[in-house]
């Protein structure tokens, strides 16, 4: 598994290696060992899916609050989404910053989102099924989120909020100077 650092510090992609033959192929998509040569302690305790049917559904931007904040390891089975991490840790350089990862079945590539970021998602094709592992468990007394589309933030997503697929809790998040942080 090769692990590559992205703009922000601690979001890193993980590219698994495939072994293609007459049947497909095969690849080690977790490896705690690889993490932990790479300095990464990574362990799952929650293993989630969720399956979003149609092209430009959004998921997100969510996050959990300390003590229960959830690194996650964001990783496409089925379909592709255009990934997105955003730090929301006050006092951090780079608070308030994103990446962008497109995540699809065929490259396997994976993102690890640390605790201290916001995370979320659009679909990029219909029937897109995405698996979250977490190294924290699920906290509903400790979620947040921050409106998808907050015009702050600069996100280039694909679609505009009146073409999106979005729930409405998400639609109705607020935006990110809205949101009290003084938790981290």
């Amino acid at each position: 598994m090769e692990i590559r650092q992205t703009a922000l510090d601690g979001v890193m992609i993980l590219e698994a290696r495939s072994f293609p033959d007459l049947r497909g192929w095969f690849r080690m998509t977790y490896g705690r060992e690889a993490l932990a040569a790479a300095g990464i302690d990574f362990p799952v305790v929650q293993d989630n899916l969720s399956l979003s049917r149609r092209r430009f559904t959004i998921r997100g931007l969510h996050f959990q609050r300390p003590p229960m904040a959830q690194p996650k390891i964001v990783h496409v089975l089925a379909g592709a989404v255009l990934d997105i991490a955003l730090d929301i840790r006050p006092g951090s350089a780079s608070f308030g910053r994103h990446v962008a990862v497109r995540l699809d079945a065929e490259a396997g590539r994976q993102l690890l989102i640390p605790a201290g970021f916001a995370h979320g998602f659009c679909t990029l094709e219909d029937n897109t099924l995405v698996q979250y592992r977490c190294a924290a468990p699920y906290a509903p007394e400790h979620e947040g989120g921050i409106l998808w589309h907050d015009p702050d933030l600069g996100i280039a997503w694909p679609v505009g909020p009146d073409a999106a697929v979005v729930s409405d809790r998400d639609r109705n998040l607020p935006r990110l100077c809205d949101v009290d942080l003084s938790d981290w």
